[in-house]
């Protein structure tokens, strides 16, 4: 159970069975930093091209096929004090008669962290959508300018490499995990993984400071991170979608278009899971489901949307339903 500092210099935009950078094994922990979706480190130098770069892969030993790998994520936290976000909500996800009646036409909000109170506010704003960085564009204006958000620190797109030799944009998501958007894969948070390669090879990046529930705009407050988590190995452990859990809850997630394909594949891994490692048989799952799921929505903005079913711990309690 070792712990390993990492400083990437060097990033992919696709997740896929590309050279690993560290091998580790299960037990460890890494600490290491991600660059925003644009490609920009914590001093705001562009080191690398824009569109999800991830850190890594790392290579877990002993991973195999049909294994699943587990993600603590220990620490999650902005390493910079500005990140940006777009200024328009996706047109997927408004009536098509709607056409908004803006004054101005601004591409770019810059958002200020506050790290003592763990907030961000917006204090600039640009018609450039290549502006990630404060100083180019206009300071921001009221009400917009009042606007104090706390912080939710976390990663936008991470994966393991997918099977058959595939490199899957870091657009998009699927079986392997990749841009999830999901809010609440944050600190503390573990999540599951299958493996389809040798090593599992996982990467991580895109960090937000915060986003709401879908990423309507197409971002959340794009940042920079400084990351820690620790990766355990299960052998013989076969999911077929990302899995996590928090202290509350465990989640089931299905990447894919139309959204009710997601919705499919999430509730049917959820009950694969409760049925498998809760000892629950079917009727009791389809039951609880029907009266106890909760879902959340992940994106609904990338090529692949992000849907997320949720049982509370606290009902599983009630049953007697422990993880075997």
């Amino acid at each position: 159970m070792a712990h390993h500092d990492f400083s990437p210099t060097h990033y992919y935009t696709t997740i896929g069975s590309h050279d690993p950078v560290l091998t580790i094994a299960s037990g460890d922990t890494i600490s290491t930093t991600t660059v925003c979706a644009g490609g920009r480190d914590m001093t705001g130098a562009q080191v690398t091209e824009g569109g999800n770069p991830q850190t890594g892969p790392f290579y877990i030993e002993g991973a195999e096929p049909g294994d699943s790998i587990s993600v603590v994520f220990d620490h999650l936290m902005p390493n910079r004090s500005h990140g940006y976000t777009s200024a328009r909500v996706a047109p997927n996800v408004l009536d098509p008669g709607y056409v908004p009646k803006f004054d101005d036409d601004i591409a770019r909000v810059l958002w200020e962290i506050d790290f003592e109170n763990r907030t961000a506010r917006p204090v600039e704003v640009s018609r450039n959508r290549d502006h990630t960085t404060p100083g180019y564009g206009s300071p921001a204006t009221r009400p917009l300018s009042d606007l104090i958000l706390p912080l939710n620190p976390h990663p936008g797109c991470f994966g393991v490499a997918p099977p058959r030799g595939q490199a899957i944009s870091t657009a998009t998501s699927s079986t392997h995990g990749g841009n999830m958007d999901y809010k609440r894969f944050n600190e503390g948070t573990t999540v599951y993984l299958p493996v389809f390669v040798e090593g599992a090879l996982f990467h991580i990046g895109d960090g937000h400071a915060l986003q709401g529930d879908g990423e309507i705009v197409g971002t959340g407050i794009e940042i920079s991170f400084d990351v820690r988590f620790t990766v355990h190995l299960h052998k013989g452990k076969t999911i077929n979608w990302p899995r996590g859990e928090n202290d509350t809850h465990i989640l089931t997630v299905g990447n894919a278009r139309p959204l009710d394909q997601c919705v499919e594949h999430a509730t049917t891994e959820m009950i694969r899971w409760l049925v498998s490692d809760f000892g629950l048989d079917e009727r009791t799952v389809h039951v609880l489901l029907g009266e106890a799921v909760e879902y959340d929505m992940g994106n609904m903005f990338d090529p692949a949307y992000t849907f997320v079913c949720k049982i509370p711990k606290q009902v599983l309690e009630t049953l007697g339903a422990t993880r075997a």
